[in-house]
């Protein structure tokens, strides 16, 4: 059990999660590309439009798939943002890349697509979109530069399942797409993911590579009769049972983004008197954005505040949490040539940038209770 009355996560059983478990279980197949896998992936490809959808033991698998299909040599470069998780740098960075950060906007903290004209050569083969908090990278301008400069475009769309940019499913737009299931996004089954393309030159490499490097899904279709050793991969493809818990999920996918958006919704509300103050800033989501509501987050004023009122939360049982640490500001962005001071809204939006708690049993009381919170540190009653 948590040590805090209010969490930041907690993982929820929606429907009929432990029955489809049991199903798998009792099929005589538990291991990856079972039943359930194919359901996962019929259900994303049909409802996103992707032509092809392959379940992944993560986000970080499917990005190291993607990274390998993009086919880099030592020292081709690769823009993504500074402010995302470390998985995005390091599936490209294992394939001998160069990783090129740029700044990110102010506003949805995503990669400011006006300075990537800047930051592109003759080296780039790839630009990767992180999708921050469920809201659209401005995919237009993204693909355009990318095709000028002969770029493939990897969205990483972990938090993104179900939003959209336009009329787009995030995911989908771009040359390749990543999602994640870990336990701490809307829809969920522990650890899992899934790789999308609607490129169809990727599709016969993205299966080999995906299955150890072997033709074997070519063998189990009756394609092939024997299967064999085609090229270098990995073994990416989770257990069934892990896909029947999510084939649940994906079941109940509006009802738990209904959800999300009430919760979502409730604490605009509440906060904004707040927000007029000038005491915090809220979250924005562009009008041709439609969101996912994966998160809820606050902007405050410096380092100190934030920090204080994470401790103020926590002495009420409430767990509300900041996010990354700028990756050109570790050890290994360092190592790299990046300083502080490079990349300055990133910088300082990930000093005040506060997470609270979002999760499909948050209920009204709880949101209150949060929002009472927060006000009562700000003395405002």
């Amino acid at each position: 059990m948590s040590e805090y009355r209010i969490p930041f996560n907690k993982p929820a059983i929606i429907g009929k999660e432990l029955d489809y478990v049991a199903q798998s279980v009792l099929s005589g197949h538990i291991s990856g590309d079972g039943t359930f896998s194919k359901r996962c992936q019929r259900f994303l490809s049909e409802r996103f439009g992707a032509e092809q959808v392959l379940m992944t033991t993560s986000c970080t698998a499917a990005l190291e798939l993607a990274a390998h299909l993009c086919d880099l040599d030592p020292g081709d470069e690769v823009v993504m943002p500074s402010y995302t998780f470390v998985s995005t740098a390091n599936a490209f960075a294992l394939r001998g890349a160069r990783i090129v950060f740029v700044d990110i906007r102010p506003d949805t903290l995503n990669m400011d697509e006006t300075l990537l004209e800047g930051v592109v050569t003759d080296r780039t083969r790839a630009i990767v979109p992180v999708h921050y908090a469920g809201v659209a990278c401005e995919m237009d301008t993204i693909n355009d530069i990318a095709r000028k400069c002969g770029a493939l475009v990897v969205e990483d769309a972990a938090q993104g399942v179900n939003a959209k940019y336009r009329d787009a499913y995030l995911g989908t737009i771009g040359d390749l797409g990543t999602y994640s299931f870990h336990e701490t996004k809307n829809f969920i089954c522990g650890e899992g993911g899934a790789f999308l393309t609607n490129n169809r030159s990727f599709h016969d490499r993205a299966e080999i590579i995906r299955q150890k490097g072997t033709n074997r899904s070519q063998f189990l279709r009756g394609q092939v009769d024997k299967y064999t050793w085609m090229e270098v991969g990995s073994s990416y493809a989770p257990a069934d049972m892990l896909c029947a818990f999510l084939y649940a999920q994906l079941e109940n996918m509006e009802e738990i983004t209904g959800k999300r958006r009430n919760i979502y919704d409730r604490y605009l509300t509440l906060l904004t008197p707040l927000a007029d103050r000038g005491l915090l800033t809220l979250p924005t989501i562009p009008r041709h954005c439609q969101s996912n509501y994966h998160m809820f987050y606050i902007l405050l004023a410096d380092l100190e505040t934030r920090t204080n009122l994470i401790d103020h939360l926590k002495r009420n049982g409430i767990l509300a949490v900041f996010h990354y640490v700028p990756l050109h500001t570790s050890p290994v962005g360092k190592n790299m040539g990046y300083r502080e001071g490079m990349l300055p809204v990133t910088e300082s939006l990930s000093e005040r940038l506060l997470r609270l708690p979002m999760y499909y049993g948050l209920g009204e009381e709880d949101i209150v209770q949060v929002t009472d919170c927060v006000a009562e540190f700000f003395g405002v009653s």
